[in-house]
């Protein structure tokens, strides 16, 4: 498989020609890159234009996956806003409200979205979940809601794999929703390496509508490099917005650093397969060890290690920092888990530290405290109305009664504890406490009454 980006920048940067154009820097090296760093210049396409070197490059990408692909050089943050607009599109060519029921554990960029394009949520919530970071709905949970809810939605949202490594049983799920007359999107990611699984579990092939991937988060692509995905029939319907839903969300000048990225990637992912086969039994093989040990493990993500630290003796940020001093650095720690990402590029000699360093640390008694459940909050505005309200930043314990105005929450995780225009009340303060989130950012009082 060809690299047409790649190509063409690095002829390019060897042709010796007056860079009068953007970037300041003309090419000259202060951290080694700069010679391949350029704009849109002749011959170098344009993203959301795209008819040449980056057109050929989607399509080597979609070649692999198996459906329209698109790039994004801003995670899948862009993406995910382009999915919801595209969905709104075809709610309304289907004379629909753009009505989307998402799980829970959405990210913070769904919800922005939600506030940019005034979509209207439902939020789904499973029967039985470990943390606020886990939404695993079961196929019954989702016929359930589809069948008794009042008013049908456009599209229900899924986030598999979720922040913790359960990948969901999106083929079930794709059934149900298509039974109902629904679509089916999903944040797809922490899971771009699915596909290539000796037994494919990307969304795309599983009965997803739409999808998006993070690259760089399990493939071998800088940071910010990410697919949509499109299914046939959602092509067909509103594929032709596809591009401008992406430049709708984007920046003019997207990185052609990391377009060279997902292009180099792309003759890599043809030999994906065979490498993944070769290491999967490793993991599980490393996995039986850890258990072995004491270690209890969370989720069935293949690339992902998920340790429930308490079970161990430890909070999650306890055993975060004695990995830290052996120069192990995980992916996220919170109280109750520590994340650890691998991929295909994880060599045997960090596993091998990795295991060596875990099972010298000596197992403790079990803590026994659980984290907070997830309840339900309750709305009093709109996620629009209240991230684009006037607000304030208080102390956290100060904010009981008070209406949630922006996403309290870092990244990652990235999943909010609370929903931007639910009220504030004891147990989300409690969570809060939990979770070490001291401010939150509030709606100023008397604009709750102007939003009514």
């Amino acid at each position: 498989m060809d690299t047409p980006i790649c190509d063409f920048v690095r002829q390019y940067a060897q042709s010796d020609t007056c860079r009068l154009h953007m970037p300041g820097h003309k090419g000259t090296a202060t951290m080694g890159m700069e010679h391949l760093d350029i704009t849109e210049i002749q011959g170098a396409d344009s993203l959301y234009e795209a008819e040449g070197i980056i057109a050929k490059s989607e399509a080597n990408a979609g070649a692999l996956f198996g459906c329209r692909t698109l790039y994004s050089t801003e995670g899948s943050s862009q993406c995910i806003r382009a999915m919801l607009y595209l969905i709104s599109l075809y709610a309304r060519q289907q004379r629909r409200k753009p009505l989307i029921a998402a799980g829970r554990n959405a990210h913070k960029a769904f919800l922005t979205a939600v506030a940019l394009l005034d979509v209207d949520v439902r939020w789904l919530y499973p029967q039985n979940t470990a943390s606020y970071l886990s939404c695993d709905l079961t196929p019954e949970e989702l016929e359930a809601y589809l069948q008794n809810c009042r008013e049908k939605p456009a599209a229900v949202y899924l986030t598999s794999p979720d922040y913790l490594g359960t990948v969901s049983d999106l083929r079930a799920a794709a059934e149900v929703c298509h039974r109902h007359g629904v679509l089916l999107a999903v944040d797809n990611a922490h899971g771009a390496y699915l596909k290539f699984l000796p037994e494919s579990l990307h969304p795309m092939d599983l009965g997803a509508d739409i999808c998006c991937d993070s690259a760089h988060k399990t493939l071998p692509v800088l940071t910010g490099g990410a697919y949509l995905h499109l299914s046939a029939g959602m092509d067909r319907a509103v594929g032709e917005q596809a591009k401008n839903a992406l430049m709708l969300f984007g920046s003019t000048s997207p990185s052609y650093l990391i377009l060279q990225s997902l292009d180099a990637a792309n003759p890599k992912l043809e030999n994906l397969p065979e490498r993944l086969q070769n290491l999967l039994p490793k993991l599980e093989t490393f996995r039986d060890r850890l258990r072995r040990h004491g270690y209890l493990l969370y989720g069935n993500e293949a690339l992902k290690l998920t340790i429930q630290a308490k079970a161990y003796g430890y909070t999650g940020q306890q055993l975060a920092s004695l990995l830290r001093q052996q120069k192990i650095e995980p992916e996220f720690a919170d109280p109750d888990y520590v994340v650890l990402m691998l991929s295909a590029e994880t060599d045997e000699k960090t596993l091998a530290h990795l295991e060596q360093t875990l099972c010298q640390i000596p197992m403790q008694p079990p803590i026994t405290g659980k984290c907070p459940a997830l309840i339900p909050g309750e709305p009093v505005m709109t996620v629009r109305q209240a991230m684009l309200a006037n607000s304030e930043r208080l102390p956290a314990g100060q904010c009981l009664g008070r209406i949630l105005a922006v996403p309290t929450v870092g990244c990652p995780p990235a999943v909010p504890i609370l929903v931007c225009g639910e009220r504030i009340d004891a147990h989300a303060i409690a969570c809060f406490e939990y979770y070490g989130i001291d401010h939150c950012y509030v709606v100023k009082s008397g604009e709750e009454d102007q939003n009514m």
